[in-house]
């Protein structure tokens, strides 16, 4: 017996979990939570396809978030190191010198020069080229 894919049941999954693209931390294991629950019993063809949903949107957030020296995005490595050693704008200002340098730097509007990236390189404990582009 062939099980039929049912759009009804899988619009009441959708309306259940409501997923979307993952852009934090939090979300991403509130969607591998899912996951894992669905991954350890028998799916239905809407469950399997929700499942298929959400590992594409894990494995995207995960791509971007944990591997961001692939894409050689110094704004994008500097919000990661941020968040990871839990600290916050401020103590940028702190190393950089200004608020307006900062937010210049986080908007893409100013960028991190030699200088700028041997202080974050000591500041972050990591090589001062990760914020070079």
């Amino acid at each position: 017996m062939t099980l039929t894919f049912n759009p009804d049941k899988y619009k009441e999954l959708l309306t259940a979990y409501l997923p979307k693209l993952i852009k934090s931390e939090a979300e991403n294991e509130e969607a591998l939570g899912i996951v894992e629950d669905l991954m350890h019993r028998e799916r239905t063809p809407e469950e399997d396809e929700l499942y298929q949903l959400l590992i594409t949107l894990i494995e995207k957030f995960e791509q971007e978030y944990y591997q961001p020296s692939q894409q050689n995005n110094p704004v994008s490595m500097l919000l990661f190191l941020l968040e990871k050693s839990e600290r916050i704008r401020d103590d940028l200002v702190a190393v950089l010198g200004t608020e307006d340098l900062v937010d210049n730097i986080l908007n893409g509007q100013e960028k991190i020069n030699t200088e700028k990236a041997r202080k974050l390189g000591d500041f972050f404990h990591v090589e001062s080229s990760l914020f070079m582009e």
